[in-house]
Order: structure tokens, then C-alpha cells, then sequence
């Protein structure tokens, strides 16, 4: 809900403000004598343009991109199959985990607390005119709130019944359409769409690969928090951290051919890859 509140007020702002479309798509890029005034105008617009950008690449998909997206619908429908069972396993096993890694994760992946994590980010990097840290923080929101609307929507329009639904006795095939209930918002995981933006986000800022696999275990323990508390299935965790992934990557790729920002002359990225085959299922970072 407070995505969705935060999501739905972004829009109102940009559609109320007085940026005409010229302005908007044509921004040079601020100096170093540049105001904190003109660098937070110029990082909102590279947001915005990154947003739109996000929503706007299923028209420009071409044969590859249809193939990738045709697999990932292959391997999470193989994935369900095991919900049930492994949901049960995850369940079962909550009374063995320490209370601290639970809590972390909740409060980890609660949007309130991840956008003043957000906002000091970015009130850092304005404040001391950090091009780096700019680029990071208008990367994760950009990001955050294309996967926060599209999350959101799903949750609603999916309607998918939690494995620990306080109502009924579920499985992983129960759905309630176009619901409003918490009990049937499963489809995909919040937690993990906030915690795996930022963290992939993040991880994309540095090149050592012990420092990138550091940010991803930090950023694990919100969705793995989630599966022991039994409020996801793991189809829920993979789809958002597909989800997560593919966004912020467009969203990178975006402001780094836009030239935007500062980036290496030869940025090194992860590759990441669905592995899909017999009785494996995994998704796959190359450094």
C-alpha cells in the first residue's frame, strides 16, 4: 500500500509540474559549478525519463528478448510445481532460525523504511555534489518504483493466497482475482522486489566481485526472511527477483547510453542467465 501510495504520488507530481516535454528530453548535463538546486532538477528528470524508459521496452523487445521471456514463463511454471513442498520445508525449519536474521529481513524489506534508506542516500549525494552517489540513488528509485507500480498491480490483479493464510487452508493453486485481501496478495513478493532492486543496484557500483556478492547476501535475507515466515511461495521470490533485476538493468543501460552520468569507459556488468534444465532451475550471475 505505501508503494503504491508513494507510486501514485511520483505521477501526480510529474503530470502537475511545470517541465514542459522539450526540457524534459533534452537536459544537459550539470558542472561542477552547478547549484544543488540544478542537480536535484536535472537527477528528477533523469528519473522520470528513466521510468518511462522501463514501462516503454516491452514495444521495442525483439526476437532474443521474446525467447528469454518465454523461458523465464517456462521455468517459474516447472518452479510451482514444487511450491507446496517447499514452502512446507521452509515453515518447518523457522523455529531453527536466529530471531535477528528474521527480523532484518522484515524490516529490511518494508517500504518505509527503504525509501528513508533511499532518501538519505540521495540527500547525501546531492549535498555533496557526489556524481557516483547520484547516479546510484536516482538508479534505485527509478528502478523501485517501476517495480513498486508493476508489483503492485500484479498483487492486486493476481490475487494469489499466501501459504500462511489466516482465513483458509490454501495451496499454491488458490487465487482470488482482482482482491483486496492481504491474505491474496503472495504474487510476486514486495520484500524482495525492494531488497533486490537495491541490492542489484548497489552491486553495480562497485567492480571487486567479493564487494557485489557481500550486497547480494545482504540483499537475500529479506526474501529468504520471507519464505520461513511462510508469507511467499518461491515462485513469489524468484518472479521478483526476476522482476528486479531485468529493471534495473534497463534502467542502467538507459542512463549509461544516454551518457546521463559518468560511467567507466568499460563498465563491468553481471550477466545474469536462467538455467533451466531436468531437475535444475536456477538463475545464474557471471561477473
Amino acid at each position: 500500500m505505501f508503494i503504491k501510495q508513494a507510486s501514485i504520488s511520483l505521477f501526480v507530481l510529474l503530470f502537475s509540474c511545470k517541465l514542459n516535454a522539450q526540457n524534459l528530453l533534452y537536459t544537459e548535463r550539470p558542472t561542477d559549478t552547478s547549484s544543488i538546486g540544478q542537480l536535484a532538477v536535472y537527477d528528477f528528470k533523469e528519473t522520470v525519463k528513466s521510468i518511462g524508459h522501463s514501462f516503454s521496452r516491452p514495444f521495442h523487445w525483439k526476437k532474443k528478448d521474446f525467447n528469454t521471456l518465454g523461458t523465464f514463463l517456462v521455468s517459474t511454471l516447472a518452479l510451482s510445481t514444487i511450491d507446496d513442498e517447499t514452502s512446507a520445508l521452509f515453515v518447518k525449519n523457522k523455529p531453527h532460525v536466529p530471531h535477528i536474521f528474521m527480523e532484518v529481513g522484515t524490516r529490511f524489506g518494508k517500504p518505509q523504511l527503504y525509501f528513508i534508506a533511499n532518501a538519505a542516500l540521495y540527500g547525501t549525494a546531492l549535498f555533496t555534489k557526489n556524481e557516483k552517489l547520484r547516479k546510484a540513488s536516482v538508479l534505485i528509485i527509478s528502478s523501485s518504483v517501476t517495480t513498486g507500480i508493476l508489483q503492485s498491480i500484479s498483487k492486486t490483479v493476481i490475487g494469489r493466497a499466501r501459504p500462511k493464510n489466516t482465513t483458509e487452508n490454501v495451496n499454491s493453486r488458490d487465487f482470488e482475482f482482482w482482491s483486496d485481501k492481504p491474505a491474496y496478495h503472495s504474487f510476486p513478493s514486495g520484500h524482495t522486489v525492494l531488497s533486490v532492486t537495491m541490492a542489484h543496484a548497489i552491486a553495480k557500483q562497485f567492480d571487486n566481485p567479493w564487494s557485489k556478492i557481500a550486497v547480494y547476501s545482504l540483499g537475500s535475507i529479506a526474501p529468504i526472511s520471507r519464505l520461513f515466515a511462510g508469507a511467499h511461495w518461491l515462485t513469489d521470490i524468484g518472479v521478483a527477483t526476476f522482476l528486479s533485476i531485468v529493471v534495473v538493468d534497463s534502467v542502467d543501460n538507459f542512463l549509461f547510453q544516454t551518457k546521463a552520468y559518468s560511467y567507466p569507459n568499460k563498465p563491468k556488468r553481471v550477466a545474469w542467465n536462467i538455467a533451466f534444465s531436468g531437475n535444475q532451475i536456477g538463475l545464474i550471475g557471471r561477473f
